[in-house]
């Protein structure tokens, strides 16, 4: 497959927290992401469609693996339950789903000049992987 046309991306505002992520998404485990809406308009990027192709990379913006949108869902960050962020595969509990994600959204919105709110839009992307990309 060329993924050279492909959108290419990465988790997280960090290298561990981007590669651990990925991991869990290379093991199967995650499935699913959530961005703030207000991100997306800042830098003039196109929300993901069902049927999209997109590369994860690792934090050094190598290729790990294809994944096609399965599903996208705008969601106020208030309105997630944990039957929708368990798919994420990374908390245990809503609670710490919306501990980690406020942080996120917290500093992501710092960062390029959005402010979290409970009542901000989620995109919510469900996704599954097509090719893992071997190193």
């Amino acid at each position: 497959m060329n993924i050279e046309n492909l959108e290419h991306w990465h988790f997280e505002l960090t290298e561990k927290a981007c590669n651990d992520l990925l991991e869990l998404v290379l093991q199967g485990k995650k499935k699913a992401t959530s961005s703030s809406a207000a991100a997306f308009r800042i830098k003039g990027e196109k929300i993901p469609q069902e049927g999209d192709l997109s590369v994860i990379t690792n934090w050094k913006g190598e290729p790990r693996c294809v994944v096609r949108t399965v599903s996208v869902r705008r969601i106020p960050y208030k309105d997630i339950s944990f039957d929708i962020a368990v798919l994420e595969g990374e908390d245990a509990s809503i609670g710490s789903w919306r501990k980690n994600h406020e942080a996120f959204f917290r500093a992501e919105g710092k960062e390029l000049g959005y402010t979290f709110t409970e009542d901000m839009e989620v995109i919510f992307e469900e996704f599954e992987v097509i090719e893992i990309i071997d190193q």
